[in-house]
């Protein structure tokens, strides 16, 4: 095709749509959000472009009304994990060799039917089998997604024009080749942008994969896969493959081309997949690159010169949008003692004023969480809080699976800033509160940073310089997105690259071209346009 050198511009990020009532998007997206409620989606595997029904079928529900039964979806077997991996080795060669220019143009195509056909689609799905309300929604399944699309092609075009200095006599220039063989993605089931950015980064670069998507995202997933096809990506390039932990372990964790893995989930299941890996490595053609972001304990730490009121407010946001189940959602806190009792007065204020319940019901400003097994992990913390001398619940604490898996903002305090609500990942609504002595501010500063294995997301809120400078400097390792006088949540592709250390994952920075860089294996090519033709050197005359 056209042989002229491209470079995709830099988009701007997505504008969000606000849903208010009487509003054309509301009245849209009410209509989609009937129209599946009413219907119930049969989900194949799709291999090689094609759709495989195994006859073995899991219920796709609504979390916050476990009776209802948006669908089913097959599972595959070992047989159909390796037929999946044999069709991503059967497209590789022309997917890899089409150019990135024309792959681009696949992901932008994407971006535009997502932006205009098909954002209500998308944001209906991810609302009934997430359970997330309107504005999650669209700040993740339509903004997010769109953006990872968009940016990622322009951050392809950074990668590629990057080229090395070529000196008089030579040619020098670098390949970006893709990894050799194929890429395992594992998507969970809080974010659609996620399970979209964890294939299409990878693919953008000339692989191809084998997905397997969260039990509890399939709706919204299937859905992404669909979009992807219908923009117009080759078959065999990703492949849908909802699956048991036990079918990748006999199959893509022992295979001789699996090349990479790119990850979003859990520490332990990560750690487990790095265990497996490690024990394979003799079987491996190369080395396989694991890229993988997994737990946090987020937090917020307030100096006495913050404003109350602001604390207060990221306090209730970061803490309880999407029932704290965001991998950057604030779970614990450290307040000064002379701000305590007022930035305490607003958040029960807020919490009040707080709607929990079903997402048709747009007054909601938290859902349910994701299934009984998260449900049951939140309250055993809650009730160990309510039988514990060392933490008090001032709100919340209530919870019911009845209809739906519904908890309450919760905020506890603890006593002890070691307390278990204060070290543990929860990842529900549960925020746990440590109030400090304001003359150990840097002594407390210490113990929020050794508190938790997990480094991802952390804010401090202060308006004394030197003081925010200090925490900047004790908190350097403790997250890898650190906020200033704002939630630790809400990085935006392009603005704020996201990812953390520690045991919160490789922090290879999601939305930014740091990521796409590691899906790809650089050769140098040096061009030596005169060889010599003597092997003695001048100096020897």
């Amino acid at each position: 095709m056209n042989n002229a050198l491209y470079e995709f511009q830099r988009p701007v990020n997505e504008p969000i749509k606000s849903y208010l009532k009487g509003s054309e998007e509301r009245k849209l997206l009410e209509k989609e959000l009937e129209r599946q409620l009413h219907e119930s989606v049969d989900i194949p595997l799709i291999i090689g472009g094609k759709e495989v029904r195994t006859g073995n079928t899991i219920p796709v529900i609504c979390p916050h009304d476990h009776h209802h039964i948006l669908g089913h979806c097959h599972v595959a077997s070992e047989k159909e994990v390796t037929m999946a991996i044999d069709a991503s080795q059967k497209a590789k060669i022309d997917w890899m060799t089409l150019s990135w220019v024309e792959r681009g143009s696949i992901l932008l195509k994407a971006a535009e039917l997502i932006s205009t056909k098909y954002r209500y689609l998308l944001n209906s799905a991810t609302m009934l089998g997430q359970s997330k309300n309107c504005f999650q929604a669209e700040i993740d399944s339509a903004c997010e997604v769109i953006d990872f699309l968009r940016f990622n092609t322009f951050f392809a075009s950074q990668i590629y024009s990057d080229q090395p200095v070529s000196d008089r006599g030579m040619v020098n220039r670098l390949e970006y080749r893709p990894l050799e063989g194929f890429i395992l993605t594992v998507s969970p089931f809080n974010f659609t942008a996620i399970a979209m950015n964890l294939n299409l980064s990878v693919i953008l670069m000339g692989n191809t994969t084998v997905w397997k998507p969260s039990s509890t995202s399939l709706f919204s997933n299937y859905y992404l896969m669909k979009i992807l096809m219908e923009a117009g990506m080759p078959e065999g390039v990703i492949n849908f493959i909802p699956c048991s932990s036990a079918s990748l372990q006999n199959t893509v964790l022992c295979h001789r081309d699996l090349a990479g893995i790119h990850f979003t989930g859990s520490s332990n299941t990560f750690n487990h997949i790095w265990q497996q890996t490690s024990a394979n490595l003799a079987q491996y053609k190369s080395y396989p690159k694991l890229v993988g972001e997994t737990g946090g304990k987020d937090f917020i730490f307030a100096h006495a010169s913050a404003n109350p009121r602001e604390l207060a407010t990221a306090i209730v946001r970061g803490a309880f949008e999407y029932q704290g189940q965001k991998c950057s959602a604030a779970s614990r806190s450290y307040i000064p003692a002379s701000i305590w009792q007022e930035t305490k007065k607003y958040v029960l204020e807020m919490i009040a004023e707080i709607k929990v319940g079903d997402v048709t019901d747009f007054s909601t400003f938290m859902n349910a969480v994701i299934d009984e097994k998260s449900f049951n992990n939140i309250m055993g913390y809650i009730e160990k809080t309510k039988q514990s001398n060392e933490a008090t619940i001032v709100v919340g604490g209530k919870g019911s699976k009845e209809q739906g898996y519904f908890v309450e903002p919760t905020v506890i305090v603890a006593e002890n800033p070691h307390y278990i609500t204060m070290e543990e990942e929860i990842f529900g609504p549960v925020m746990s509160i440590f109030v400090y002595p304001d003359k150990q501010y840097e002594e407390t500063l210490k113990i929020c940073d050794q508190t938790s294995p997990y480094a991802l997301t952390g804010s401090i809120f202060s308006n004394d310089k030197y003081a925010m400078v200090t925490a900047c400097r004790i908190l350097r390792y403790a997250a890898g997105n650190f906020y200033i006088n704002d939630k630790p949540t809400g990085a935006m592709v392009g603005q704020q690259p996201f990812g953390g250390a520690r045991g919160s994952g490789t922090n290879d920075k999601s939305g930014s071209y740091l990521n796409l860089l590691r899906w790809v294996s650089p050769r140098t090519i040096k061009e030596t346009l005169i060889p010599p033709t003597h092997h003695l050197y001048p100096y020897m005359d």
